[in-house]
């Protein structure tokens, strides 16, 4: 078998995960016609073995790609390997251990030293008085004080390096946590190969493989930078993406693509169940399962019996021969006590510890020295036949069970079936589907004899490249748990229905920490034509704006815009999904150098016949001044009431210039009534602008809060 390196050359990140290439050199051997296994290196074990794909990309006429399978290898890892944080760390944890033991040992020796106290002979009867031993009693507080002062001191000694060393700690731990996932901290490091099976016609040289893999835990979102020049009249902008993997291994140096597609999408047929009218029949059997042989349980009869008479493995002992009073052995260990139902089989001048422990009595032809054993659980009592149905002699398949169980109510049939009616015989059991795990036969497994469940059959392997790499996705999985940035939506809620990939123009590296990282990908061709905005019934201040049309052949996904002019930036604003095309106004913020101020003036009349109606009169003076020293165009809106009462009435004024009516989607919507002056102003130049309207109403009547609106 062959062994190459290989490298990861391109990565296309999708709504979920992402497809990575490695693409390795190999040099064929001659030799006769023949399959080639090589063993390719290099690959993370997060990537799922049934998205594993090989092509011949370069050299190599008549080689083609027969099998493709993954492994996992298991190497020691050296010291001088391991990341350095990770040592340092290890060093810390021992420091902590080391300091809480010896700061137990102060507290119980201060303990001890408070403990110390003088103890006074007894006087007995007729005895005279003794005198009290005024200067040991003094010695001995002196000398308890003097140690616990010691003590105290060295405790608090203790406790500060303590306190550091768990603060060293700390920061040893979140540097680790914080570092790439393709460091490895395992002692014993895991790492992923795949196992490529090509078929040639025998000639030597050298050939390009790529292999294809599919790794979670990597996820992107579009972000712009949105560049204008001081006049705003001109700029680009420029498509980023924030991107973070774990999947184990860092990008370094690839071609990075961004995709709007979601590869954990079923993409199968559906199945059609067909409907017809009848007997009732059993449903077919699945194109991809097969039943377990029949006398499946029974083959494993033999081995039931032969693993219930093998004594159980036990520590053994260094004996004699066997004396008139039992044994002279030298024992090492005893083991546990024998089960109850075996105790009684022992021999009554058996030695203590063979009273205890041992599974069987010693025959006279066994030596003492040849008694293996040991008692842990008891072995399984074998496992009973499941019941297997029989066959019909109509030669109709019995139905599969999932796992190949067979224990299923109803697959007994009857001894003397031929003599059942055929009304009276019970209907044919439904087909069970088989688990969606069981169809995936490359990770399935023959279990062997030990596993009394499963045995015979094909499972799932519990360890091995499926198995092993279950926590490694897991802790993959967590990069879908990021907060996106500040207006920053996911390529699917802002793609809709569609699906499109962006490719970066040069090679980008992203490290598998698991954090944003920002990579920018293509500058957009856009048309930009500055506005200035002002709804001075609300507010004078001035809204610089930019209408930005899409004019590339890509469709902007919805993301947040860096806006800056002449270099210096000025807000973040949300940039909605644009098609090629499509228009939108972005907004960059107040501008101070334009000035608009609004008087209004209303009065109050009656008018008709005998005063009947109300006459309501409001006029609007606006002014305009322009200090930028370039020529602008600004948007002043009003807004004229709207009513469907037929009582009331409203008529506009002309105005000088005159407004039009506003027919522009404003965020999205469209304002009944909005009125709206383009006005052109040179660098330096003040307008005037006037309008107004007249709402005639009964004279009995007046408008909600009052009839003055201005």
């Amino acid at each position: 078998m062959l062994t190459v390196a290989s490298e990861l050359r391109s990565v296309v990140v999708h709504a979920v995960g992402a497809v990575c290439v490695r693409n390795c050199e190999v040099e064929l051997p001659a030799g006769p016609p023949g399959p080639v296994r090589v063993r390719v290196s290099g690959f993370p074990l997060t990537a799922y073995g049934d998205w594993l794909r090989a092509r011949v990309v370069a050299g190599g006429t008549g080689v083609r790609v027969t099998d493709v399978r993954p492994v996992v290898d298991v190497e020691v890892v050296r010291d001088a390997d391991l990341p350095s944080v990770l040592l340092d760390l290890e060093a810390a944890e021992s420091r902590v251990r080391a300091l809480y033991e010896r700061s137990a040992r102060l507290a119980a020796e201060l303990e001890e030293v408070a403990g110390l106290e003088a103890i006074m002979p007894t006087v007995r009867r007729g005895e005279p008085p003794r005198t009290a031993p005024v200067s040991a009693l003094l010695d001995l507080a002196a000398f308890a004080d003097e140690r616990a002062e010691a003590l105290y001191e060295r405790i608090g000694a203790c406790d500060d390096e303590l306190r550091e060393a768990i603060r060293d700690t700390e920061l040893y731990r979140a540097r680790l946590g914080a570092a790439s996932g393709a460091q490895r901290t395992e002692r014993a490091r895991m790492s992923g190969t795949v196992v490529v099976t090509l078929e040639h016609s025998g000639d030597a040289g050298a050939i390009g493989l790529d292999v294809e893999y599919h790794v979670p835990g990597a996820r992107w979102a579009p972000m712009y930078q949105l560049r204008l020049d001081e006049a705003m009249t001109g700029g680009t902008l420029v498509m980023r993406a924030c991107v973070a993997q774990r999947t184990g291994e860092d990008w370094t140096g690839v071609r990075l693509g961004l995709s709007t597609a979601d590869l954990a999408r079923s993409t199968d047929l559906p199945e059609l169940k067909s409907l017809r009218l009848g007997r009732r029949q059993s449903a077919p059997a699945h194109a991809g399962w097969r039943e377990p042989p029949a006398g499946l349980a029974e083959l494993f009869a033999g081995y039931d019996v032969g693993v219930a008479k093998r004594p159980a493995a036990r520590p053994a002992y260094v004996g004699a021969a066997a004396g008139a009073g039992g044994f002279a052995e030298q024992r090492v260990a005893y083991p546990p006590a024998p089960p109850a139902a075996l105790r009684d089989s022992i021999e009554p001048d058996a030695p203590p510890f063979m009273q205890a422990s041992s599974p069987a009595p010693v025959t006279a032809s066994a030596p003492p020295t040849q008694v293996a054993g040991g008692f842990g659980a008891p072995p399984p009592a074998p496992r009973q036949a499941a019941p297997m149905m029989r066959r019909a002699r109509s030669a109709a398949a019995a139905p599969a069970v999932p796992g190949g169980a067979m224990e299923l109510a109803g697959y007994g049939a009857p001894a003397d079936e031929d003599a059942i009616a055929p009304s009276a015989k019970p209907a044919p059991p439904q087909q069970p589907e088989p688990a969606a795990d069981l169809l995936d036969y490359a990770a399935l497994e023959l279990r062997g004899a030990d596993d009394a469940e499963a045995r015979g059959r094909l499972r799932p392997a519990p360890y091995g490249p499926g198995g092993t790499a279950m926590e490694y996705r897991r802790r993959a999985d967590e990069v879908a748990r990021l907060v996106l940035p500040e207006h920053a939506l996911a390529p699917r809620d802002a793609a809709g229905s569609y699906d499109y990939r962006f490719d970066t123009a040069a090679p980008a590296e992203v490290f598998a920490d698991g954090v944003w990282h920002t990579i920018p990908v293509c500058e957009i061709e856009v048309d930009l034509d500055p506005e200035f905005v002002c709804v001075p019934a609300l507010d004078d201040a001035v809204f610089g704006t930019v209408v930005l049309a899409n004019a590339s052949p890509h469709a902007l996904l919805a993301g947040p815009a860096d806006v800056s002019v002449a270099g210096e930036f000025l807000m973040t604003v949300p940039l909605p999904t644009l098609a090629p095309g499509a228009r939108e106004r972005v907004g960059v913020g107040v501008v101070e150098s334009v000035q608009v101020s609004r008087n209004a003036h209303m009065r109050e009349s009656t008018a008709g016949l005998r005063g009947g109606t109300a006459v309501l009169d409001h006029r609007i003076e606006i002014e305009a001044v322009n200090h930028l020293a370039r020529p602008i165009r600004l948007d002043i809106l009003e807004r004229v009431p709207v009513t469907d009462d037929k009582d009331v009435k409203i008529e506009e004024h002309a105005g000088a210039p005159r407004w039009v009516e506003d027919t522009e989607l404003r965020d999205g919507r469209h304002v009944p009534g909005a009125r709206v002056w383009h006005v052109e102003l040179a660098p330096g130049e003040r307008k005037n602008l006037t309008g107004g309207y007249e709402i005639r109403i009964p004279a009995a009547k007046a408008v909600v809060g009052g009839n003055r609106r201005v």
